[in-house]
């Protein structure tokens, strides 16, 4: 069971850091603010999430597992208005 566990921790991080590496790529200045606010939103939020889905299975005290879902609620609750104030610059800039 723990070798399943650490396969499936690794593989969670693993595709969390690539999907934050691809967000990061996405990020790139194109003349569009669309396909930015969504790499910004959409793509590290969810490599984030998956980082922190693997560190939970390998969380061994309650403790640090109820630190790590706060952590994620926090997360899910500023990317929006991160990525909100990002909009409103870019529509007030023109």
């Amino acid at each position: 069971m723990s070798l399943l566990l650490d396969v499936l921790s690794w593989a969670c991080m693993l595709a969390g850091s690539f999907f934050c590496v691809l967000g990061a790529v996405g990020l790139r200045p194109t003349g569009l603010s669309s396909p930015e606010l969504h790499a910004a939103s959409v793509v590290d939020t969810l490599g984030a999430g998956l980082m922190l889905l693997g560190m939970l299975l390998q969380a061994g005290a309650p403790l640090m597992g109820a630190r790590l879902l706060i952590f994620f609620v926090l997360l899910l609750l500023t990317s929006p208005t991160a990525t909100h104030a990002l909009a409103r610059a870019a529509v007030l800039r023109g």
